[in-house]
């Protein structure tokens, strides 16, 4: 008769009641997940250590402190670290790459970043510990991962398993807010990943038996409009036109209507300003607008972000996109214009593959099947860079709730599971 793994759930922690569940572990596994259990209370120290050093993505001090902290953490283990610094006209503070050099088994990448959403001047900067909760800015997206990373690594470590693996760990120091240009701050990454045949990434888990096979893809654009400033009396007629605001509230609607649809392909306006005179400030995404009821708009500016799940269905957008904005209302103008950020990551057969071995892990652990999350209802992150070139997982972090949220948090009560999982994983994958 087949065995059935049962769970229950004591003080929200995950404990499977089959006692068989080890028989799949091999001997050395087993010593693992126990050498992992003994470093619970250290790995949240060491979390809690890392959460109460602000390192929002423009403290660039902090998040360089913040990778001093976990580059001497690794250097303990073995590792050789490197601080890549980035140019300072990119007002970036650079990135954490440790790596050890072996001779078997699959090389592996493995991907956090150092920053948070929480700047130095965020009222949300300490690690408050309540039960199996703890508030942590920035400690789910994503330093809860980081630790994940560096403690499964430190549990091979001191058990010997590390000597013939290859493995570089790239903490990035600007996932929240990419560096400009992507070429200069995403570099060091992509030929990391060049050199690897896994990529790993520890982005908040969305659940304990979910990974990520597929991330959609990030972009910006921003439409401008322009209509013959006069007075509101003339609006319509021949010799004044529609207006800027019109022109662009025309765009949008088309947008909405005909390019609104396709799976996994959204579009969000995020602020829009319009009138006589318009001040926008980027680095702020904050602006000013003037204008009067009796003056027909002179100007208007659109923001938005794009989310696509492939490079054909973002150009398929971008096509229609441009095509609506070039027909114009009577006396109008409009311009859209583009920016790069993330790109997609694709659900691959290497990266179902993946996460099956993932799974296989999880069960033989007794914490049962993982399955793919759905891709609509994930954001871009950093693995999405090396996609192209590697296959990869990633949703391997913390568990915990309200990213990027005064209320933030990192589930205590699975944390040292993730961590067993991710230990085991690596061994099998550097054995492979």
């Amino acid at each position: 008769m087949k065995k059935i793994l049962l769970y229950i759930v004591l003080s929200g922690i995950l404990c499977p009641i089959n006692s068989s569940y080890g028989q799949r572990l091999s001997r050395t596994e087993k010593k693992i997940v126990e050498k992992v259990k003994a470093m619970d209370e250290a790995s949240i120290d060491f979390l809690e250590k890392v959460v109460n050093i602000n390192s929002g993505t423009m403290n660039l001090e902090g998040v360089k402190k913040v990778g001093d902290e976990f580059s001497t953490a690794f250097q303990t283990i073995g590792f050789e670290t490197e601080w890549i610094e980035m140019p300072k006209e990119m007002n970036r503070a650079g990135h954490l790459f440790a790596r050890i050099q072996g001779k078997k088994g699959k090389k592996l990448l493995l991907i956090g970043h150092l920053d948070t959403v929480f700047e130095a001047d965020s009222p949300f900067q300490t690690f408050e510990r309540n039960g199996t909760m703890a508030y942590a800015p920035g400690g789910n997206d994503m330093k809860g991962g980081n630790v994940v990373i560096l403690y499964a690594l430190k549990a091979l470590h001191d058990l010997n398993l590390l000597k013939d693996a290859t493995i570089t760990v790239a903490y990035t120091g600007d996932e929240e807010r990419t560096g400009k240009p992507l070429s200069i701050s995403r570099k060091d990454l992509i030929e990391a990943a060049k050199a690897s045949d896994i990529a790993l990434g520890f982005e908040t888990a969305t659940g304990f038996n979910n990974a990520t096979i597929a991330r959609r893809g990030a972009s910006g654009w921003k439409v401008e409009t322009a209509g013959k400033r006069a007075h509101s009396s003339g609006v319509f007629s021949e010799r004044t036109g529609a207006g800027a605001i019109f022109e662009l509230s025309r765009i949008l609607h088309q947008f909405y209507k005909e390019v609104r649809g396709e799976e996994y392909l959204t579009f969000n306006p995020g602020n829009i300003l319009g009138g006589t005179f318009v001040n926008y400030e980027t680095l702020k995404s904050s602006g000013t607008a003037y204008g009067k009821s009796n003056v027909v708009a002179q100007t208007a500016v659109v923001h938005g972000g794009l989310r696509f799940i492939s490079e054909t269905q973002k150009e398929n957008a971008r096509a229609k996109m441009r095509a609506i904005v070039d027909n114009h209302l009577p006396s109008t103008n409009a311009t859209i214009t583009f920016t790069d950020s993330y790109p997609a990551m694709g659900p691959t057969a290497a990266n179902k593959a993946l996460l099956n071995e993932l799974s296989a892990v999880s069960e033989a652990l007794g914490f049962g099947e993982v399955e793919a999350y759905d891709p609509g209802r994930r954001g871009a992150a950093d693995i999405s860079f090396v996609a192209d070139y590697v296959s990869g997982l990633d949703g391997l972090g913390s568990m915990g709730t309200g990213a990027h949220t005064p209320q933030e948090t990192v589930d205590l009560a699975t944390f040292n599971a993730l961590i067993q999982r991710t230990a085991v994983f690596i061994y099998r994958l550097t054995r492979d």
